[in-house]
C-alpha cells in the first residue's frame, strides 16, 4: 500500500486503532474505531487535542493501521 493510499474498510474493525492524517489545525493522531459504516468510522480519539472526543471521520483521513 502506497503512504497516500487509504486503508481498505474490509481492514477495519470494531476495536481497530488507526492513525488519523493531520487536518487543518488537528495533527496526526491515534484513533480508536468504535463502528465501520459505509462511508466512515465511528469512534474516539486516543491523542492529541481530541483525546476522549468522539468522531465519524471518513475513510480518506484513515492514513494507516496501528501497529502495537
Amino acid at each position: 500500500m502506497a503512504a497516500d493510499d487509504p486503508v481498505d474498510p474490509m481492514d477495519l474493525q470494531e476495536g481497530s486503532v488507526v492513525v488519523l492524517r493531520a487536518l487543518d489545525d488537528i495533527p496526526e493522531h491515534l484513533f480508536r474505531v468504535a463502528e465501520v459504516y459505509e462511508d466512515c468510522v465511528g469512534g474516539y480519539s486516543l491523542t492529541g487535542p481530541l483525546k476522549g472526543e468522539y468522531g465519524e471521520p471518513d475513510f480518506a483521513l484513515i492514513k494507516a493501521l496501528h501497529r502495537r
